[in-house]
């Protein structure tokens, strides 16, 4: 193949890769996600560990879940959400001078970086995922409205083993909907997101139980979304 052929092929793919995920963006900012990468991929690890695969999901429009939940999820990971352009310069700022001297690292996304990976790309960290996640983000930001990246993100995080988004989290750990979720349920649910498949929101650790009575207070604290 000659050079002029690979830089051809090189030039289809980008121009393939770009319009397929404007498209994608667009489309998502009026139908439902009902299935994602992630998602995906969860099934095919329990299937390698030899178990039957599960995935409960059911979407549900941001009107029909808590509104206390975004309040949680925003105390507990992205108190800026509401007003910054999808990167917070003050976390990651903050997070990159702590990780000189940290043995453990710690990010700092946002719940639109968040819903830009769990929608669109893979979990494993990587630095070509983390610029896809980068462009993603901000598409997602000029395409969507901070209300739409707030129903995506509730309808597709994993909040435990095989369950995503708050319709399948209220029914399998609370035994309600997620319209009926209490302000302690959603922070219950917020207190498990960095690892929910560590922590369980329905048999909470004290640790986990810590983390809920600290989002509770950030709760009152933090103006109300979406803007009333």
């Amino acid at each position: 193949m000659t050079f002029k052929k690979v830089i051809r092929v090189l030039r289809n793919i980008l121009i393939f890769f770009f319009l397929s995920t404007i498209f994608a963006v667009v489309a998502y900012k009026y139908i439902p996600v009902y299935v994602t990468p992630l998602m995906i991929i969860r099934c095919g690890e329990q299937m390698i560990d030899g178990e039957k695969p599960i995935l409960r999901h059911k979407w549900v429009p941001i009107e029909k879940i808590s509104k206390h939940l975004p309040m949680a999820v925003i105390a507990s990971e992205d108190n800026r959400f509401p007003t910054h352009n999808g990167f917070d310069m003050v976390e990651i700022k903050k997070a990159m001078k702590e990780n000189e001297t940290r043995r453990k690292k710690r990010g700092a996304s946002t719940i639109s970086q968040q819903t830009a990976k769990n929608v669109f790309l893979w979990p494993r960290s990587s630095w070509i995922r983390k610029g896809f996640e980068v462009y993603l983000t901000a598409l997602i930001e000029l395409a969507w409205s901070k209300e739409r990246i707030m129903e995506v993100y509730l309808n597709s995080i994993e909040m435990g083993k095989g369950i995503y988004g708050a319709e399948a989290a209220a029914q399998y750990k609370f035994n309600t909907k997620a319209a009926k979720l209490s302000k302690g349920q959603c922070a219950l649910i917020a207190a498990t997101l960095p690892n929910p498949i560590r922590f369980n929101s329905a048999n909470p650790s004290s640790y986990i139980l810590r983390r809920q009575q600290q989002i509770l207070r950030l709760m009152r604290l933090l103006p109300p979304f979406p803007e009333k």
